[in-house]
């Protein structure tokens, strides 16, 4: 039976990094016929065009066969299937930048050898690296730096007459014209992110040397910046024009659309509504009292993961052929065809790529960007109700702080360390209260306790009945599951409970 991976807060203080460690490349002795499963973009063609590519990576590679299987799936929801079941996940496949701390933490990704991890960086630009890099090693292969966004528009309603720079100017525009001004706010921290990194705020995660995360330094509830960053939100949030998703799709919509504010992988649709109409820039200023902030914006990549194999030689031709998918002429070829931003230092400098006006404003927008580098997995349901909470208030002062202060104090719980606990009818809980475990150096936590017989009892994590569903049960002789999930003790004596959080088992052996 494949179990959900699920970690949940207790865990955090004792993740542990599961998987291969990275292994050396095989040398010369590659050849042979492998079957490898990929996930790619679901967009039209890109499947066609990777196949092209391990075709062209054959023959660079005489004596390698790649049998590929290539299924389309989202970048945004790829990590998540691989940790549900890493075993049956894809070997090769595209995923968000913002998935990769959770990958890592997950023994999802293998650690890049040191030639590899060399190449990557030596091909790459910057931000692209930091993308990619846990602790002090890299853990995937960039494939685009064009994760971020900028402002579309239709230049027949935001015309000459409209400051383009300006925030206050183009929502009354759209407010005036029947439009809508576009952009993600409820529920999309990404989005959220652009208006605290415009007055200066920073959401900083710091790593161990595994690449584990282990603290934040986050001020998007200052007094002073983070308040005016939610004055901003508030104008948008409360606008008769503002609409809340990130398509270009919206400029056909009954109410169309004035301004989307969205990224590259938008460009080709986008040109295709608007025609000569389109209008493509960075972000505007938006302006609290005397002074004018420039949004800001996350800047990212997209990525390319390698699972961790078992044989040294299948993971040197996995992580070879990954090089080869992320390399110099394959993105060349993927932003021919697709318009995908490239990571790949050479290709950037391409007069093509420099002529492309979504780029062009990509990298104006960059200039106001935040890299994006590793994130701890709750912080965008955390982060993305902020917009909610700032448009339920009245726009004072003390409530859009109190919103913000919310906020943080969510966020100061994920490295709280919750304990797991016995709870059942024994006379200590009565299923009311944990009967705590201790936790042990290695991550795992115990207790040793007399059973009655005909108890009933379960495991919990600081009082969250789902954790218990997560755990893979080994129960002794004397203890059985029954219907509705509990433990029965059926032979009274002293047992061991263990739980490993990070492995998610839940052992009980006898003493």
């Amino acid at each position: 039976m494949k179990l959900k991976k699920v970690l949940f807060p207790c865990a955090v203080a004792a993740l542990m990094l599961a998987g291969c460690t990275g292994q050396k490349q095989g040398g010369d002795n590659l050849k042979g016929t492998y079957n490898v499963t990929l996930w790619v973009s679901e967009v039209a063609g890109v499947a066609d065009q990777f196949r092209a590519q391990i075709r062209a990576f054959e023959a660079e590679n005489e004596g390698i066969k790649i049998v590929e299987t290539i299924e389309g799936v989202s970048e945004s929801s790829s990590a998540t299937q691989v940790l549900t079941d890493i075993d049956a996940a894809a070997d090769i496949y595209c995923f968000a930048q913002d998935q990769t701390a959770r990958l890592i933490e997950g023994g999802a990704l293998a650690k890049l050898g040191k030639a590899a991890a060399e190449q990557v960086k030596a091909e790459n630009d910057a931000g692209s690296i930091l993308a990619v890099t846990g602790g002090n090693d890299l853990y995937a292969y960039p494939l685009t730096s064009d994760n971020g966004y900028f402002m579309y528009y239709d230049k027949s309603v935001i015309t000459e007459d409209v400051d383009i720079t300006n925030f206050e100017a183009i929502l009354a525009k759209c407010e005036t014209s029947g439009h809508t001004f576009t952009m993600e706010a409820a529920g999309s921290a990404w989005y959220i992110a652009s208006w605290f990194f415009g007055t200066g705020c920073t959401s900083t995660w710091t790593t161990d040397n595994e690449g584990k995360i282990n603290g934040v330094v986050d001020t998007f509830n200052d007094p002073v910046k983070g308040l005016a960053a939610a004055k901003g939100l508030y104008k948008l949030v409360k606008s008769t024009a503002h609409k809340d998703n990130s398509s270009v799709a919206s400029f056909e919509d009954a109410t169309p659309a004035a301004v989307v504010v969205s990224g590259m992988w938008d460009y080709t649709t986008a040109s295709a509504i608007l025609g000569e109409n389109l209008g493509v820039a960075e972000l505007p200023y938006f302006h609290v009292g005397e002074e004018a902030y420039h949004l800001g914006s996350f800047s990212g990549n997209k990525l390319l993961g390698v699972k961790p194999q078992s044989d040294a030689k299948r993971a040197a031709v996995m992580s070879k052929l990954a090089l080869y998918l992320t390399g110099e002429k394959c993105q060349q070829e993927r932003f021919d065809e697709f318009a995908w931003g490239p990571s790949n230092k050479v290709v950037q400098n391409s007069e093509a790529v420099k002529a492309n006006p979504a780029l062009a404003a990509l990298a104006k927008q960059n200039q106001y960007g935040t890299p994006q580098g590793q994130i701890h997995g709750s912080w965008w349901d955390i982060a993305k109700v902020i917009a909610t909470d700032v448009k339920a208030t009245d726009g004072s002062d003390e409530q859009l702080q109190a919103a913000l202060d919310a906020y943080a104090a969510k966020l100061a719980d994920i490295f709280e360390v919750h304990p797991w606990g016995l709870v059942g009818n024994m006379a200590e809980s009565n299923w009311s209260t944990n009967i705590e475990m201790t936790l042990n150096a290695n991550g795992t936590w115990e207790i040793t306790y007399e059973f009655l017989a005909n108890a009933e009892f379960k495991v919990r994590c600081g009082g969250d009945w789902d954790s218990f569903a997560t755990l893979k049960l080994t129960l002794p002789e004397g203890m059985e599951q029954i219907e509705g999930g509990n433990i029965k003790v059926n032979t009274a004596g002293t047992y061991k409970v263990v739980v490993d959080p990070v492995a998610l088992t839940l052992v009980i052996t006898a003493q």
